[in-house]
């Protein structure tokens, strides 16, 4: 079971480490990065990954063993349930962080909030924030980063071709399908429904309408109602939109109660997808992490459009 990191450090001893006089812990870490250096051995890296895909993409490098920490959307591989967490990725405490004594972080472009990150560069450890980019270039873009960071770029370079090589497989069968298919591709709706009282339906520049497109659908909320960003599911908007399917991820199904739960949100029932029961639902970080398994879930995604669409 991970071990949520708080800590009862005065202020003191906070500002101590944030400015960068260091703890005993912060110290002994960097003294021996250095004598490392000074005798000609790689430096010991103590990273904290803050990112399910950055996690992922850290342990596709075979990097695992340099994490100390990760955040609370950093569940695969499952040997992160055993490192310490760090906590949401949006409300992290600087406190929390260099009570670990890091020697790097590596952070996606959402962690925050802002005045903790300007701490922890403050404090004097190296901070690396790494754009998402929703787009399958990006997750090429981060292994490189990634790689160059944790001194894997060697291996970096073996997994960027790895996965060009799957992605390019993944949209050729697509495509195809595309190509051979007589009917329009198919409208699909996503719903993130983590809390039971913030329903939220994907617009333009998400990851969801991102994966959706890869996987020849139409965002059927853009295509009735154009806009950016998440906003609050309305029977209108949802009734205008008519999706053939709803797409769910597996933790939004749980936390709603099950498709019928789905089936009964704002408007659904009024739906294509709703009237033929077409509900589809896949793990969120394999759906929208945007890691190194993006290739396999289009690919799953894909085969569940063409599953549901035959029922």
């Amino acid at each position: 079971m991970r071990r949520l990191i708080t800590t009862k450090l005065s202020r003191r001893q906070a500002l101590w480490q944030i400015a960068g006089l260091t703890g005993a812990g912060l110290l002994s870490a960097g003294t021996t990065a250095f004598a490392a250096q000074v005798a000609g051995k790689p430096a010991i890296r103590r990273i904290i990954s803050v990112g399910g895909a950055i996690t992922e993409i850290i342990y596709a490098l075979n990097a695992g063993t340099d994490l100390v920490a990760v955040d609370t959307t950093s569940n695969y591989p499952e040997s992160t349930q055993k490192l310490p967490n760090v906590g949401y990725a949006r409300a992290l405490s600087a406190e929390g962080v260099l009570t670990l004594a890091p020697t790097q972080i590596i952070a996606s472009e959402d962690a925050g909030p802002p005045a903790v990150i300007k701490q922890l560069t403050a404090s004097g450890i190296p901070v690396a924030v790494l754009a998402a980019h929703h787009r399958f270039e990006g997750v090429l873009d981060r292994v490189k980063q990634i790689g160059e960071l944790t001194g894997r770029e060697t291996q970096a370079t073996a997994l960027m071709r790895k996965l060009q090589q799957e992605w390019t497989q993944v949209r050729s069968n697509i495509e195809q399908r595309e190509a051979q298919s007589k009917t329009k591709a198919p409208k699909i709706a996503f719903i993130l429904a983590h809390a039971p009282n913030q329903v939220m339906v994907a617009g333009r520049e998400t990851a969801a309408h991102a994966v959706l497109e890869y996987a020849g659908a139409s965002n059927a909320i853009t295509a009735a109602n154009g806009f950016n960003g998440y906003k609050p599911l309305t029977p209108e908007a949802m009734i205008a939109a008519q999706p053939d399917i709803i797409l769910v991820t597996d933790q939004g199904l749980k936390a709603s109660g099950g498709i019928d739960a789905v089936l009964k949100l704002p408007g659904v029932e009024q739906t294509p997808a709703g009237r033929n029961r077409r509900v589809i639902s896949l793990e969120a970080m394999l759906l929208l992490g945007f890691g190194p398994r993006l290739p396999n879930a289009i690919a799953m995604l894909d085969a569940a459009i063409t599953k549901t669409l035959r029922t």
